[in-house]
């Protein structure tokens, strides 16, 4: 139990952060014509009437309705780590005016005690409520910008609760009607919640590493990733706590990060085999081996096309997200750039020697926002663009991506980069990306990080925290200064079938395959034979040598054929080929 004075120090710690750090305070005030501000205060003037749950769900109510799931409120009584569960998998197929929700896994029957309740059932009703209505309800409780990211949330949580940052179910019991195709019988069971507690992956982030401030992340989502995976995935989640590289299923190749990637061949009736990415989670510890693991699964995968699939990935590591665009692309790539509030609080923050390695570029401008009035700091990137561009281009085929409304943070800013430096095709299962566009920090990071201003923040009672999104990201290219938040990437629009629900997304894939041969195809290999460089090429008719920046050669006319070069005696040693004058492929050798 809390007494009045810890009730006190955690409503004043909530004020301090909100008012001063919190990146979107400006535009959720006018987006939601709400003041969390205000609202605390007025909670604290009333903190003694409340009981202890009362007080803790006032408060994650208050901290909800900012509609953020960067910035969440979890009391002493929330389970860290754990996930109220039923085990089965609800999806939707068809249009927003006319969905229809099927249950696409089973994971355990026996708990069911129904052996009609199969994957392909179509659902009906949730505790007497027909099921399109108890998602829209369910919305109103959930985070996310737009309505269609609030109903894909409202969907995953009426079977896959986190119970950290969010409140639990209010019913031990759920009744469910379903019908079963294509008899169109009705038939009802009754499951209960269970409680399940998914640890995390040895290759995820770490607390207190030097990648730990540079995260973007729904950390509820996460593990509610992690719980899906346990339960529908048991044979992968037992051979990771074993620590053995393992594949998915037959036709799934081998990875020691099978917790975040997956990459196989898929085959196309129209344009044979493609190469299929699919990354579940950024969230990696380390950047480099998780470049590393996916250049080794390229050079596995047909260069005649990828898919690269991020639906629900809940973001991660903001590094790995923004340095992997480089694979695909031969364009310098552009990272997203990031703001934090302009006031004292950021101010005194920047100031601090001990975060001067860190805000010391943001701080000129932070310090002129007191004679301008300027809400915002300049915008300035998190991930070196030098880094973004230091492996270059590995992937010669081109490239779609496909994202849904449950593709958030750091998958918002993988999306946002593959648009706005002009990657290849997004595809959107909904109206965007899930629209989380912030680098999200932890009580113990802003406390560690105020330490010495006036801002010091006092520890908070055992067990309470919070998390909140202190940078606010903006887009490049066309797009550039337009936030992410509760805006999301949009893209081609594509309506999910029962098809794809119970047959591996093989109309999606369709689809996919359908925009990636309209991309002309070229192709630049590179290898390297002691004094010489065998340099293939197709479809392009120019190329260009470049040594350590720069030009080595006069510019090679080439056209379908390999061709020996002289090997540049240089550190990194760079190709472009181009077609028609425009640069199509780029790789970097290494000396």
């Amino acid at each position: 139990m809390l007494d009045g004075g810890e009730r006190l120090r955690i409503i004043d710690a909530l004020v301090t952060v909100i008012s001063g750090a919190y990146c979107h305070l400006p535009q959720k005030r006018a987006a939601y014509a709400l003041d969390p501000v205000q609202a605390l205060h007025l909670l604290r003037s009333r903190v003694a009437e409340l009981s202890e749950g009362e007080f803790h769900l006032a408060l994650t109510s208050i901290v909800l309705g900012l509609r953020d799931a960067h910035t969440r409120y979890s009391g002493p009584r929330a389970g860290q780590g754990a996930v109220a569960t039923l085990p089965f998998l609800v999806e939707q197929y068809g249009s927003h005016d006319d969905p229809v929700f099927v249950v696409s896994k089973v994971a355990a029957p026996q708990l069911i005690r129904d052996p009609k309740f199969t994957a392909g059932v179509v659902l009906e009703s949730w505790n007497s409520i027909p099921f399109a209505r108890a998602v829209d309800l369910y919305s109103d409780r959930e985070t996310g910008g737009r309505p269609d990211a609030r109903r894909a949330r409202a969907l995953e949580s009426l079977t896959f609760r986190a119970l950290e940052g969010g409140p639990p179910p209010d019913e031990m019991l759920v009744d469910i009607g379903y019908r079963i195709l294509p008899a169109e019988t009705r038939r009802e069971v009754r499951i209960p919640w269970r409680v399940v507690h998914p640890a995390r992956a040895d290759t995820s982030q770490r607390p207190g590493s030097r990648a730990s401030r540079y995260i973007a992340a729904d950390q509820a989502a996460e593990v509610v990733r992690r719980a899906k995976k346990m339960m529908f995935s048991g044979s992968v989640w037992q051979a990771e706590r074993s620590g053995v590289a393992v594949a998915r299923d037959k036709g799934w190749i081998k990875t020691w990060f099978q917790d975040a990637l997956a990459a196989r061949v898929i085959k196309d009736k129209t344009q044979g085999e493609l190469g299929y990415l699919r990354i579940w989670s950024f969230d990696v510890d380390d950047d480099d081996a998780f470049i590393a693991e996916v250049i080794r699964l390229l050079d596995l995968l047909p260069e005649t096309g990828l898919i690269v699939d991020l639906r629900g990935n809940p973001g991660g590591l903001i590094w790995a997200a923004e340095r992997l665009l480089q694979l695909f692309t031969p364009n310098t790539v552009t990272p997203a750039r990031f703001s934090v509030l302009a006031t004292p609080l950021m101010r005194a923050l920047a100031r601090s020697p001990f975060n001067r390695m860190e805000f010391e570029a943001w701080l000129p401008s932070l310090e002129a926002a007191i004679a301008t009035g300027e809400a915002y700091s300049q915008p300035l990137p998190l991930t070196d663009p030098a880094w973004c561009n230091d492996v270059g281009q590995r992937y010669s085929g081109p490239v779609a991506c496909v994202v849904d409304p449950n593709t958030y943070s750091a998958g918002d800013l993988f999306a946002a980069g593959f648009v706005d430096n002009e990657i290849g095709p997004l595809i959107c299962v909904g109206e965007g990306s899930g629209a989380g566009g912030a680098n999200v920090w932890t009580h113990y990071d802003l406390r560690e990080a105020l330490v010495g201003t006036p801002f010091e923040l006092e520890g908070l009672p055992a067990d309470v925290g919070y998390t909140v999104a202190i940078r606010r990201a903006l887009r490049s290219g066309a797009a550039d200064g337009m936030p992410i938040e509760d805006l999301g990437v949009p893209g081609i629009p594509y309506e999910m079938t029962l098809d794809d629900l119970l047959h591996e997304n093989r109309g999606l894939i369709a689809f996919c395959a359908g925009f990636l041969a309209g991309i002309p195809r070229t192709v630049l290999k590179v290898e390297v034979n002691g004094d010489t460089v065998a340099v293939t090429t197709s479809g392009l008719d120019e190329l260009e040598t470049y040594a350590d920046g720069r030009p080595f050669e006069a510019v090679r006319k080439v056209g379908d054929g390999t061709w020996e070069l002289p090997r540049p005696h240089a550190r990194i040693i760079e190709f472009v080929g181009r077609r028609n004058g425009e640069i199509c492929q780029r790789r970097k050798v290494g000396s």
